[in-house]
């Protein structure tokens, strides 16, 4: 039903552009990026938990709670304009109305995001004529260059498109994402952009943008750290003609798609974590509740110990029931069991099944999968996690020079 457009991203959707360009917020790499559709759009968003909560992100909550259609996200980073009290709300709300400006439109349909080191003030001069340059850079075939543009101590860019056949026509799903530290599952845990071609009512969409971020960014974990900055954005333009109805076959299949989408660049942001050398999932299967067994992959997934002990490639396997065993769910140790892959090391009744050589070589491979089986119901729930390393010492602890 459907299939990933090579090199896609947000601009592989009729009717958007997007641009992504050095201004001089960091350094020497592009540091702001511009999504735009020739439609206004109804737009949904899920922002992060965290109390202390970024200027941008207070302004783009704002814009999506009051129902405003949009039509552009400007995006810098480099800065993350959180912690800077009411100069860095204003700074925010000038950012918002000169990029409308520019581009001839209300402020109200502006989007606006940042991200990079906390507590500093916005370089204004800089992002002003950032935005003046931007506009003029708008294309078809800047999706790309966006999705460098908002970067922080990623390695690599994170973008995806989806063509989507539905029985009523043909639509696209294209997305950016950036994210490698502060990653925590506690609404979206990074920035993530993500638009369509499609015609959807905004509280469905908002209902469907929901869903799929719980079942993607809030169940991956590179740090345990949840940012100041965090959202989730998605604008669907109506280019296609096509409605999207709950009622509806093309419901089911368009929602799929977006889970999908989400799914990856969850899986991207992991696997790009800072200092990261493993992608892990893990599957809790088998718990007596979904809460028990969201308890339990979430404590798993943000355990230094079990962390550290996959870049080792150890098979400690006591590291993983520990975490289990404090993470508050209900459950009988004695029952669980736990295999990596297909290898079992755990079998109920603490009856051990460990090939240490063998189990090396799986946690030696950059990708594998923890099962947890808990033997008492017939809830699951999927997670992603990544190795602790020194190299994230390193990274953190010189961020700002």
């Amino acid at each position: 039903m459907y299939k990933f457009i090579e090199n896609g991203s947000v601009t592989s959707v009729k009717g958007f552009k997007a641009a992504g360009i050095f201004c001089g917020i960091k350094k020497r790499k592009k540091d702001l990026a511009l999504i735009y559709s020739d439609k206004l759009c109804t737009a949904a968003g899920t922002f992060t938990l965290n109390k202390v909560k970024a200027a941008p992100l207070l302004v783009s909550q704002s814009v999506i709670k009051n129902g405003n259609k949009i039509k552009a996200i400007l995006i810098n980073s480099g800065n993350a304009n959180a912690c800077t009290g009411e100069q860095g709300y204003n700074d925010a709300l000038d950012m918002q109305s000169l990029c409308a400006g520019k581009l001839g439109i209300n402020k109200e349909e502006v989007l606006i995001a940042s991200t990079g080191v906390i507590g500093q003030r916005l370089p204004v001069e800089t992002l002003h004529n950032g935005i003046n340059e931007i506009v003029t850079k708008l294309s078809e075939d800047g999706g790309l260059d966006a999705a460098e543009a908002i970067m922080t101590t990623d390695t690599k860019i994170k973008s995806f498109a989806l063509k989507i056949t539905l029985p009523s026509g043909e639509i696209s799903i294209g997305a950016i994402c950036k994210g490698s530290g502060m990653i925590m599952p506690n609404m979206a845990t990074m920035l993530a952009f993500i638009t369509t071609d499609a015609m959807i009512e905004k509280n469905l969409l908002q209902e469907m943008l929901s869903e799929c971020v719980d079942l993607s960014f809030n169940k991956i974990s590179v740090d345990g750290e949840t940012s100041t900055n965090d959202m989730v954005l998605i604008l669907a333009n109506g280019s296609s003609e096509i409605t999207i109805r709950k009622s509806s076959t093309d419901y089911e299949i368009f929602k799929n798609a977006l889970e999908t989408v989400c799914k990856e660049m969850a899986k991207a942001i992991v696997s790009d974590g800072e200092g990261a050398t493993k992608l892990v999932t893990i599957n809790v299967k088998n718990a007596r509740s979904q809460s028990d067994a969201n308890l339990i992959g979430k404590s798993v997934a943000n355990s230094s110990l079990v962390k550290t002990a996959i870049y080792g490639a150890d098979a400690n396997w006591g590291r993983i029931l520990s975490a289990a065993g404090q993470s508050g769910a209900d459950f009988d140790p004695s029952k669980v069991s736990i295999s990596f892959d297909e290898l079992p090391v755990l079998l109920p009744n603490y009856d051990l099944a460990l090939d240490e050589e063998k189990a090396k070589e799986i946690l030696s491979k950059p990708e594998f999968v923890i099962n947890i089986d808990l033997g008492i119901g017939e809830e699951a729930s999927t997670w992603w996690t990544c190795d602790l390393t020194e190299d994230y010492v390193k990274i953190n602890s010189d961020y700002r020079t």
